[in-house]
């Protein structure tokens, strides 16, 4: 029997459908983190808002917004299985979700309260991690990890793809006074709410702080933030809203 070792960032990522009284919507994508207040999914606020969080317009043409979300879980002790659960996004119509506490409607981010977790193995990413000093510059190599389309990288699995952007502003300049920065990749419909982490293999140069260093064993991953959309129909370019932020938010819930 042939085994199949899979690296964390496959399964930490969600595949999400946005719903309106069980018609699905679209797709996205969303991860888990814990908080004061239990477990929550972390997704783009036009996920479940269904408009343009820059314009407000609906993103669909028949207007429709989603009243609750699919969200595809990792099975509790069958890692590459997969269960189905619902979570409604509104409540006697006041909606669930968590904004950022200073930016909040700005921030294209949310935190939605975990309540139908049973037979589900939860995978959180730990946003607080600073066992690494990694330092981006422009260039940098960053991996969204998601699914574009709605697809997977295992067909009837929910494995995420991995697509490969570079930082394409600098990381300590916020873009447009949000706390956000650039990237340049082919992304599409369906990554929004991506995890976006820098990851290394063995053998690889990267910065830690003020030095260059060469990976000599084992492998770098560390959460950078989370992916929210091109900046314009026509481009490549990508925002990337900034794990310190997220941090933010996931330190109010509760």
């Amino acid at each position: 029997m042939m085994v199949i070792n899979l690296l964390q960032p496959s399964f930490q990522s969600l595949l999400i459908q946005p719903c309106f009284d069980g018609k699905e919507l679209g797709t996205g994508t969303g991860f888990i983190v814990e908080t004061q207040k239990g477990p929550c999914l972390i997704t783009n606020r036009h996920n479940v808002t269904g408009r343009n969080n820059f314009t407000g317009e609906c993103l669909r043409d028949d207007k429709a917004i989603p009243n609750e979300i699919n969200i595809f879980h990792n099975k509790k002790g069958v890692l590459g299985s997969w269960v189905l659960r619902k979570e409604l996004l509104q409540n006697d119509g006041i909606n669930v979700w968590v904004e950022h506490p200073s930016f909040k409607d700005k921030a294209d981010f949310v935190a939605i309260h975990l309540t139908q977790l049973d037979e589900v193995e939860l995978y959180p990413y730990d946003l607080s991690d600073s066992s690494n000093n990694i330092k981006l510059i422009p260039t940098d190599v960053l991996r969204i990890v998601g699914f574009p389309l709605g697809m997977s990288a295992s067909g009837a699995g929910m494995v995420a793809i991995w697509v490969t952007g570079f930082v394409a502003s600098e990381p300590d300049i916020d873009y447009q006074g949000l706390p956000a920065f650039l990237v340049d990749c082919r992304a599409r419909q369906g990554q929004s709410g991506s995890p976006v982490i820098f990851h290394v293999n063995p053998g690889t140069m990267y910065r830690d702080g003020d030095s260059v260093k060469v990976l000599t064993s084992g492998m770098i991953t560390k959460f950078v933030g989370i992916y929210s959309g091109r900046i314009h129909k026509d481009s490549d370019i990508g925002i990337v809203w900034k794990r310190s932020a997220i941090l933010e938010l996931v330190n109010s819930v509760g």
